[in-house]
């Protein structure tokens, strides 16, 4: 009688190289995770926590040639910037566009600003406020 094999036939139980990328993929998928993690902490930080200037338009009043706008910004006391303004015609077309310069020490500031318009404006938007 001849004596039963006790060897696994190959290939057919256990993938160890298989288990190796298996391994590498999970590594390099972690360390890929943890730098997208990092980067995009690092974008939220600067940009929420470095804007030194921000505004809102609190009412306008809208004539044939400029829209006046009320503007409120807050700012830190130490900063300077511009914030930048535009206005739309009932058609959707831009009718006015222009950079509004706030300066000084102080912390929060109510102005009225004028937009000058090509045609009637019927609305007043703020883009955004960029400190220097």
């Amino acid at each position: 009688m001849s004596t039963a094999s006790t060897r696994l036939p190959d290939g057919r139980y256990g993938r160890s190289s298989d288990e190796r990328a298996d391994r590498t993929l999970k590594i390099v998928g972690a360390a890929l995770g943890a730098v997208l993690l990092v980067v995009v902490g690092w974008f939220a930080y600067h940009y929420v926590g470095q804007s030194k200037i921000s505004a809102q338009v609190i009412t306008f009043d809208a004539s044939k040639n400029a829209v006046d706008i009320h503007l409120e910004v807050r700012k830190d006391a130490d900063s300077s910037g511009y914030c930048t303004l535009r206005s739309q015609s009932a058609d959707g077309a831009e009718v006015g566009r222009a950079d509004f310069r706030f300066d000084g020490r102080a912390t929060r500031i109510d102005k009225v600003v004028t937009l000058r318009t090509t045609a009637q404006g019927t609305t007043a938007e703020l883009l955004g406020c960029h400190g220097e």
